[in-house]
This record gives C-alpha cells, structure tokens and sequence, in this order.
C-alpha cells in the first residue's frame, strides 16, 4: 500500500505527496500530459525533442544539470506515445533545489536557434542509430502504421521520419511547448523524507507564481475495429528471420485490459510459457519468442515477437504460432497455469514499490489515468480476473482478423531453403 496526500495549486497543477521517511533521499517527478499521439502528424518527433531541449537550460538557468550535481543529485527523462516524464532524485535536505530547477524550466524554458540546433541534431543521429542503422531497429516504424491507420499510435516517440525533426521550426517548438508544458497539464509528485506540509509549502513558492495554461482536451482520432487481417513483409541484413504478429487489444483504464495482460503472460511471459515451451524447447522452430502489451493508455497492442532458428521459413514458424493460439481458444487456461502467471505479475507489483522513484512514477501514472489510487488497486485487478475472463479475452484479441504480421526476412533466408520442421509436434 502505498500511501499519499493529494492537493491542487490554484494555477491546476496537480500535486501528490508519498512520504517515506526510512530513506534520507527524495524525489520530484514532473509528468506532463503529452506524448507522441499529440503530435501534428505532419511534424512528429517533437514530444522526444522536447525531452531534450527541458534539458538545455532555461533563462536563469543555463545548465541545467550543473546545480543538481552540485548538491548530490541526478535526473533523466522519458517519453513516450502517451506521456513525457522528468524525475530528480537528491538528499531531502536539498529538495528545494529540484523544486527551483523544475519550476523555472517550466516557466522559463530557454529558446536559442543554437540549442535548437544541438539537439536537433543529438535526436536525428539517436533516430539514425536506433531506428535506421541497427538491426531490427526500424521494426517499429513498420509495425505501428500497419496495426494503426487512424490513431496516432501510427508512429514512433522518435517520429514518422528524420526529416520532421531536421525541418523543425523555432516557432512550431514554441507553439508545442505553449501548448502543453504547463501547470495545467503537468502531475507534480513528491516523494521521500519530506512532509506533506512541506512539500505544499515549495509547490506554492516555486510553481504558484507560474501562469496555468489551458488544460489540454485530448480529442485524437479512434481506430476503429480491424476487420481484416494484415500483412507486410521486409528483407533485411540481419542475422535471423523475426515474426511479428500484433493485436488491438483494451487500453490500460479499460475493464478488460488485465485479462489481456494475463492472456499474453500465458502466452509468451518467460520460458515456462506456452509458445516458448512448445516453439523453443519442444519443437525448436524459435531461436527466442515472447509475447507482452504495450500498456498503452489507449487501446494498445498485444504483441507476440520471435526470432527463428536457421533453416525455418517464416510461413513455417507462423503456422507453428497458430496452433499454439488455436489451442488456447479452444480451452480455458488451468487455475494453476493461470495462478503462476499471477503470481509473477504480483511480484512485479511488489518489486516495483521497493524503489522510491518507482512509487512516485506509479502515483503519477494513475493520476492522469483518473484516480492516483488505482497504484494500489492494481493487484486487487490482477486476482479478479479468472479462466474464463482470460479465454473470452482471447477470443476478442486473438481473432484473425484482429491480427497485424510482419515477417522480417533475413537475406540470406530469402532464398528459399528446405524447412527442418514441417510440422508441430503431436
């Protein structure tokens, strides 16, 4: 259980205070309320920019990092389709360090064609290195536009392509900061050896003053229901050919979201599970296979990824998938199947409340999902669901026509070869 105090600043900025006094260290997480799916989708990539150019100073404030290192701190941010994060951890004695550094970035942040310019640059050459020039790297630029074609899930957290980010004007980052880097859109939570009353006291002396903004209404364009299935495929200088095979499933606020989630641990959550006992040990078609969900606050992905072992082919091991799927929708999984992965999302639950920083992460999470309480109902979720909620979510995601494949090709595999395996073992 994790306990907590809420209040909100007259300018809207929400506030949640955890207060933990068995460590000397504190945390302050900013989470503003905009991700890659608010992005024009003519100009993408700029929630990620952003996350680099909080970090270039704002007007008092050259170098952002310089002052937290000087009082024992450090700092990192993430984005991703749905929110951007910024966190600070450092001695509670230093708190309001964070509170000055975070508060005047808000208010303050420093807009130069030159560190415009840096940055641009940093985020072209990561989306080079990460997306275009590593191996499997650009599975996502696919993936995403072939499983979205109305919701801006479409495209990545780096962008649709470089092009948007190098063809970045000052004044489309001024608009996009205006928009949503604000009181009104952003969750402060403070964590640590601090007090409630404390922490209300550096809020209103160090975000107050800051003007409200417009609370940002999100009205994005919903992906209706896929009605056939899809079907890309790509030749690439990689070492093994990758399935991919993904399906629209409830997004995180949804009643059905943790029966999904069980559904895919079922499925592919380490190597007791069913496609890797049967695709990896049994009858070794997969060099490696799991299954997961994106956890995405919109409707999301159930995702089942694999990498084949030499000499099968692609239309082999997807069939070897199917059956593994047909199975399961013709039964219900065992209580005891069903438990053991329960048990493992229990303790993923437990072990992510041991870290401070974690704990704050959580609260702001369900913050913006409607209720900060929900980080401790979670685990009452996960016991709810039964057998039959897990089949019924099956047979909803699973559907054939539900299903988005890419067959990654390996070049050398592109020329066709005997397959090892004909079939699945009885």
């Amino acid at each position: 259980m994790i306990h907590f105090e809420e209040f909100t600043l007259d300018n809207g900025l929400r506030c949640i205070v955890h207060e933990d006094h068995s460590t000397p260290m504190a945390v302050l997480n900013v989470l503003y309320n905009v991700g890659s799916r608010d992005e024009d989708p003519a100009h993408t990539g700029f929630a990620h920019l952003f996350e680099h150019l909080m970090f270039s100073g704002s007007v008092n404030i050259p170098s952002y990092d310089e002052p937290l290192q000087l009082v024992g701190g450090e700092n990192n941010a993430f984005t991703s389709p749905d929110i951007t994060n910024y966190y600070l951890t450092l001695p509670a004695a230093n708190l309001e360090t964070g509170f000055w550094l975070e508060s005047d970035r808000m208010l303050n942040l420093a807009f130069s064609e030159q560190g415009l310019e840096v940055q641009r640059k940093v985020v072209v050459e990561e989306f080079k290195q990460n997306y275009l020039n590593q191996p499997y790297g650009d599975v996502w630029l696919k993936l995403r536009p072939l499983a979205y074609q109305h919701h801006p899930y479409q495209w990545a957290t780096i962008g649709k392509e470089v092009s948007h980010i190098e063809n970045a004007t000052m004044q489309q980052v001024r608009d996009f900061f205006a928009k949503h880097y604000s009181p009104a859109n952003a969750i402060l939570v403070v964590a640590g050896d601090v007090t409630v009353a404390e922490a209300r006291r550096l809020a209103e002396k160090w975000f107050e003053p800051i003007p409200g903004g417009t609370r940002y209404e999100r009205r994005l364009p919903q992906e209706p229901r896929q009605t056939e299935a899809r079907f890309l495929e790509v030749t690439a200088d990689v070492p093994l050919s990758a399935l991919y095979k993904v399906y629209h499933m409830p997004g995180r606020a949804d009643e059905g979201y943790y029966a999904a989630d069980l559904l895919s641990d079922v499925l592919g959550r380490g190597k007791s599970s069913r496609l890797y006992q049967r695709l990896v040990k049994d009858t070794p078609l997969f060099n490696s296979i799991s299954a997961s969900v994106m956890g995405s606050f919109e409707p999301g992905l159930l995702v089942i990824s694999g990498k084949l072992n030499a000499g099968v082919t692609l239309e082999e091991a997807d069939a070897a998938v199917e059956a593994v799927l047909a199975e399961f929708l013709a039964a219900e999984p065992g209580p005891e199947e069903l438990e053991k992965v329960k048990n493992q999302a229990e303790a993923s639950i437990v072990f992510s409340e041991i870290e401070l920083l974690n704990r704050a992460m959580n609260l702001a999470f369900s913050k913006l999902l409607g209720n900060a309480d929900l980080v401790n109902q979670e685990s009452a979720r996960v016991q709810a669901v039964t057998p039959a909620l897990v089949q019924a979510a099956a047979r909803e995601v699973l559907r054939p026509d539900n299903c988005s494949t890419l067959y990654y090709r390996a070049q050398a595999a592109a020329v066709s070869a005997e397959p090892v395996l004909a079939e699945m073992a009885q």
